[in-house]
């Protein structure tokens, strides 16, 4: 078994240190990012089982950064840290899709508790959770070692950039993908230049899932990507 994996967004580097350094004690596998985009990015390049966001932040605060993820993946527990502890904050963290919200400064002991709780209520089977291999049509996406197997011919290394486009496509899978969830999950942003990047990467991945005939990325226009396993 792998693991537990925590998402940590903190843009206090101290204190992102110390929380950070309180869950590896309890044997979690914990990962900092300092903004909301470096945050998101984070999200998206590997499999986390609890997210745990502050809310001040600059660049993409914790609201934000959660209904961007909320997007994407609904099941996935996302617990709040503020320095804020009005009723409202509260609310406002529970619309855009929080779990729990705790106030700083806050006892350790029942930090603790409350990760736990959140993690064993989310992931009652871990095995699922941390699925890495994703069959797409006759094509095995390796998620983990960023590659695409093959039945018949050698394996397709993938860059970084192209396994979580890809990732992302796979979770939508027989959806539409929009674009700008692609976007701000991989670039952190959504302009016109890095838009002609995302397209470039498109045909890429296209070509290397040619040799399924059943397979297809289509394009919605307008809104973003379908990628189509009939």
């Amino acid at each position: 078994m792998k693991k537990i994996k925590i998402l940590l967004v903190e843009d206090d580097a101290n204190l992102g240190f110390v929380i950070q350094d309180t869950l590896k004690k309890e044997k979690y596998d914990v990962h900092l990012c300092l903004d909301g985009i470096e945050g998101l990015k984070k999200f998206n390049s590997e499999i986390f089982h609890l997210c745990v966001f502050d809310v001040m932040m600059p660049r993409k605060d914790g609201f934000t950064l959660a209904k961007d993820i909320r997007k994407q993946n609904q099941s996935i527990p996302i617990l709040f840290l503020t320095a804020k502890a009005e009723m409202e904050d509260k609310l406002e963290g529970l619309k855009v899709g929080g779990d729990d919200y705790m106030t700083k400064p806050f006892n350790t002991e029942e930090f603790l508790l409350r990760v736990k709780s959140l993690i064993r209520r989310a992931n009652p089977d871990l095995e699922e959770v941390v699925k890495t291999k994703f069959n797409i049509g006759s094509i095995v996406f390796d998620t983990e070692n960023y590659k695409l197997i093959y039945s018949d011919s050698e394996d397709k290394k993938l860059t970084k950039k192209e396994a979580k486009i890809l990732n992302l496509l796979v979770q939508y899978k027989n959806k539409v993908l929009p674009r700008d969830i692609v976007l701000n999950a991989v670039w952190g942003q959504d302009d016109y230049f890095v838009g002609r990047s995302l397209d470039v990467f498109i045909t890429k991945i296209r070509k290397y899932l040619k040799p399924d005939e059943n397979v297809k990325i289509n394009n919605i226009h307008g809104v973003g990507f379908k990628l189509e396993d009939v």
